[in-house]
């Protein structure tokens, strides 16, 4: 694993002594504020820099690197977290209190812990917890818990030859809980996920669109992936990536509808309905989804307005992660949610992309 180095600027650091990467590393994993006047830690994926304390899920140590101030991380082109405000802006004061309870969610998430169970650990109201938990992981306890079992179920399907031993190790009471919810969470069965795919059934054609190259691939069950990009090849690699075991082959005469209604929104035409999706989605990603669904053709919200929408109106970063995360590009449509201010943000498939949608989306609704 490559060692991060510090960045060498100056800083305000109470301590003389300059901390390791191994102990800044440490100190993120355990969400230790007494470091957060030492270093930020910024996520090369996300852009984010943030505080060692701050209560949103860790990342990976290859895509972190430390910094020893907020003024080091921006020139390095990175931007501040606004969940806990590294710049010194007033954090919210319950925020290590919902961190040190994420943490006891996660190692006890295959028990049934009530909302008294945790509102008395926390010394707070049910009432105030459940508001604070969900301003600040922008999900409820019973939803993080729910992820936390999920997550559990993914690594052990991984390794258990055994789906019943893999969903009884991450706390479910019986199959039929885990298969109930299968198709929602994993797109497809926890069987079928076990075995990266194998056994699942994907078709998928390409064209060419105003954007580049357009690819569309389906499940028996609906579009699973929809994707733009310069290169055909890395098209079919990436769906490849996602679903490393799944029988795919390329089938242009079987799509010819589907890949039809792609590409007209691609054209900045209104479609005629919903597609059918059959895609991967935590419980959050599902109610951000569908809040993009709602947005009509030509017109843009801003990321706070669709937080608000979904009842969580602190879950600004969770609903841009939620849009990032999209794999059914247009389909979706991600590339409606801007900031605040107008500005566009990113788009998984290119800013220009996004800009450009917009713009025939515009220029369609005025004729």
């Amino acid at each position: 694993m490559q060692n991060m180095k510090l960045a060498s600027l100056k800083h305000n650091n109470p301590q003389r002594s300059r901390p390791s990467p191994a102990r800044c590393w440490r100190a993120v994993l355990a969400h230790d504020a007494r470091w957060d006047s030492a270093f930020v830690y910024a996520v090369r994926s996300t852009g984010i820099y943030c505080r060692p304390s701050c209560p949103s899920r860790r990342p990976r140590r290859r895509l972190t690197v430390f910094f020893l101030g907020p003024d080091a991380a921006e020139r390095a082109g990175f931007r501040a977290c606004r969940r806990c405000h590294p710049r010194g802006l007033a954090a919210d004061p319950l925020a290590p209190r919902i961190a040190q309870l994420c943490r006891f969610i996660e190692a006890g998430f295959d028990e049934k812990l009530t909302l008294s169970d945790l509102s008395a650990r926390a010394g707070l109201t049910p009432f105030r917890l459940l508001r604070a938990f969900q301003r600040i992981t922008g999900v409820t306890p019973r939803q993080y818990a729910a992820a936390c079992r999920l997550r559990a179920v993914k690594s052990g399907l991984k390794k258990e030859s055994n789906v019943t031993f893999a969903l009884y190790d991450a706390g479910y009471s019986s199959s039929s809980r885990l298969y109930e919810q299968a198709p929602a969470l994993l797109g497809m069965t926890p069987a079928a996920y076990q075995r990266g795919g194998a056994g699942v059934s994907i078709r998928y054609a390409t064209t060419a669109s105003p954007l580049g190259r357009l690819l569309v691939a389906a499940t028996p069950r609906g579009i699973c992936m929809v994707s733009l990009g310069d290169s055909v090849p890395r098209l079919e690699a990436a769906l490849r990536r996602e679903y490393p075991l799944a029988e795919i082959h390329r089938d242009s005469n079987g799509l010819p509808s589907w890949l039809r209604a792609v590409l007209s929104r691609v054209e900045g035409k209104t479609p005629s309905g919903h597609l059918p999706l059959d895609v991967q989605a935590t419980a959050f990603q599902r109610l951000v989804w569908q809040e993009l669904l709602s947005i009509p053709c030509g017109a843009t919200r801003s990321y706070s307005e669709v937080a608000r929408a979904v009842g969580r109106p602190r879950a600004v970063r969770a609903v841009a992660r939620a849009c990032a995360s999209n794999p059914a590009a247009v389909v979706i449509p991600c590339h409606r949610v801007v900031r605040a201010n107008g500005d566009l943000g990113g788009y998984r498939w290119g800013v220009k992309r996004k800009e450009a949608l917009l713009r025939a989306e515009k220029a369609a609704k005025r004729t």
